[in-house]
């Protein structure tokens, strides 16, 4: 019998489209993106409706076990967008570890995670929903190996700042870059296992 070729994707997902190719609810989807996507496409792991950025498609049923269900922890980097100022003292918070709600109502202690203060990237651009530059805001790079639901807004929300803006824009070397929103890139099967440091597939 042979094996059949499975094919993997990354696309910039735009803001106010769901992670699916198929919903009962009246959203904006995958599907509606302009790319011919081959029959059992599916999204590795999601970001919400109100998220952007770097998506990983498949055909492969087995991707999302290896890079998110395994014993081997995965980076994943977001820029993240935040009303007001953002002190040194708060950033450690974050850096630390803070407290956040999680599935059953559970409270649940963040791991230590790298975060930094950074200037927005020149190749970004500037939404109408974004906070505008003359208004007090702060700009995030948070990288986690976790990832709880909407663990990035309940963490900035735990030290008492709203999350405007959060994108993906990297899943350890599978990098955004520049893409505009919508962008389908499609990836060699070796290479995309290889910059996903996954070798057990």
């Amino acid at each position: 019998m042979t094996q059949k070729t499975h094919r993997y994707f990354a696309i910039n997902k735009p803001y106010n489209m769901v992670s699916q190719f198929i919903s009962s609810h009246d959203v904006t989807l995958l599907g509606q993106l302009n790319y011919p996507f081959p029959e059992g496409i599916h999204a590795i792991g999601r970001l919400d409706n109100h998220s952007e950025g770097l998506l990983l498609l498949t055909t492969n049923p087995k991707v999302t076990r290896l890079l998110f269900q395994g014993t081997t922890a995965h980076t994943r980097t977001y820029l993240v967008q935040v009303k007001n100022n953002l002190t040194e003292e708060t950033l450690k918070k974050l850096q630390v570890g803070v407290t956040i709600e999680i599935k059953g109502g559970l409270a649940y202690q963040t791991q230590a995670c790298d975060v930094s203060i950074v200037s927005k990237p020149i190749w970004l651009d500037s939404p109408k929903y974004e906070i505008p530059a003359h208004i007090p805001h702060t700009w995030l790079l948070i990288n986690l190996t976790e990832g709880k639901f909407h663990q990035v807004r309940k963490m900035v929300a735990a030290v008492h700042h709203k999350c405007r803006r959060l994108i993906r824009v990297s899943i350890e070397n599978i990098e955004l870059k520049n893409w505009e929103p919508g962008a389908v890139i499609e990836l060699e099967e070796t290479d995309f296992f290889s910059k996903l440091k996954i070798d057990n597939w």
